[in-house]
C-alpha cells in the first residue's frame, strides 16, 4: 500500500486512526515520560499517605505516599519492553522455525508440529504460570516463559504459508535458477509470510501485556517495589475496598487502554493488508 492510500484509509477508518494515534502516545510514554515525571516513583512519603487525586498528585498516592501518576507512567516502559522482547523473540523463533518446517517436511516437521499442538493444549496463562515457576521468579523468566507459549502462534502460521507456497511457480522457478533452499525459504516464503505474521505480533503484544501484568498480580515475575501495572492493582485491591478506587483504577485504566489499544491496531493492520477488508 503507498502512502497515499495509507492516508485515504486512515481517513475512512476513523478506528484505525484513533489506534495509530493511541500506539503513537503509549510509545512516547514508555521513551521519555521516565524522564519527566513530577514524583521519583520509589519515594515513600508517610505524610502523604493514601491522598485522593490532587492538583499535586493527579492520579493520588499509595499506601506508601508514592505518587501514582509518576509509577504509571514508568511502568509503561517496563511492561511495553517485556511484551516487546517477548513477542519479537517467538514470532523470529516461531517464524523461520515453521517457514523451515513447513518447507521441507519430514520427521523434525512432524515432531514439532506435534509439540506444538501439546503446548496449545494448555490454557496460555497456567503454562505461563508454570514455566516462569520452572525458570525462577524474575523478569528474564517472564520474557522467556512468553515468548514460549506465543512460540506455536507464529510456528504454524509460518508453517501454512510455506505449505502453501512450496509449490508455487515462482518458488519451483527459483529452484530451477540455481537458488539453495535456504535461499528460496529466506528470499521467497518468508516474505510472503510476513503480513499475517505482523497482525499476529500486534494481537499477541496486548496479550503479552495482559499477561505480564497478571502474573505480577500473583506475584510471579516482576514484584514490588518495582512500578508495574500489576503489581499496582495488586497492591491496590485491597484498598479499593475501603474506598481509596484511585489506587486499582488509574493503573488498571493504562493496562486497558494499553490491550484496547493493540487489539484495535491488530484489526486494522488486517484490514490494510487484506485489500478484501478495506471499506
Amino acid at each position: 500500500m503507498t502512502r497515499q492510500a495509507l492516508l485515504y484509509f486512515l481517513r475512512r477508518n476513523v478506528t484505525t486512526a484513533f489506534a495509530f494515534v493511541l500506539l503513537g502516545l503509549l510509545l512516547l510514554t514508555a521513551a521519555i515520560g521516565p524522564a519527566l515525571v513530577p514524583y521519583d516513583p520509589l519515594t515513600t512519603n508517610m505524610a502523604n499517605v493514601l491522598q485522593a487525586p490532587t492538583a499535586a498528585h493527579w492520579f493520588g498516592t499509595d499506601q506508601l505516599g508514592r505518587d501514582i501518576f509518576s509509577r504509571v507512567i514508568v511502568a509503561t516502559r517496563l511492561d511495553f519492553a517485556i511484551a516487546v522482547s517477548a513477542v519479537m523473540v517467538s514470532a523470529a523463533a516461531g517464524v523461520c522455525v515453521g517457514a523451515f518446517c513447513g518447507y521441507l517436511g519430514g520427521i523434525v516437521d512432524s515432531v514439532l508440529s506435534r509439540v506444538v499442538d501439546v503446548l496449545l493444549a494448555f490454557p496460555l496463562f497456567v503454562a505461563a504460570m508454570a514455566l516462569v515457576a520452572v525458570f525462577g521468579n524474575s523478569v528474564q523468566s517472564v520474557v522467556l516463559a512468553t515468548a514460549i507459549i506465543n512460540f506455536p502462534f507464529y510456528f504454524r502460521l509460518a508453517r501454512a504459508q510455506a505449505v502453501s507456497l512450496r509449490t508455487i511457480g515462482y518458488v519451483e522457478a527459483a529452484l530451477i535458477n540455481g537458488n539453495s533452499t535456504s535461499q528460496v525459504i529466506l528470499g521467497f516464503i518468508l516474505p510472503n509470510s510476513l503480513p499475517p505474521v505482523v497482525v499476529q505480533i500486534s494481537l499477541n503484544l496486548g496479550w503479552a501485556i495482559l499477561n505480564t501484568a497478571s502474573l505480577a498480580f500473583i506475584g510471579l515475575g516482576v514484584g514490588p517495589p518495582t512500578p508495574e501495572w500489576g503489581v499496582m492493582i495488586q497492591e491496590g485491591a485491597a484498598l479499593m475496598i475501603a474506598g481509596q478506587w484511585w489506587t486499582v483504577v488509574f493503573p488498571g485504566g493504562a493496562l486497558v487502554l494499553a490491550v484496547f489499544c493493540f487489539s484495535l491496531l491488530g484489526d486494522g493492520l488486517r484490514d490494510i493488508i487484506d485489500p478484501r477488508r478495506r471499506s
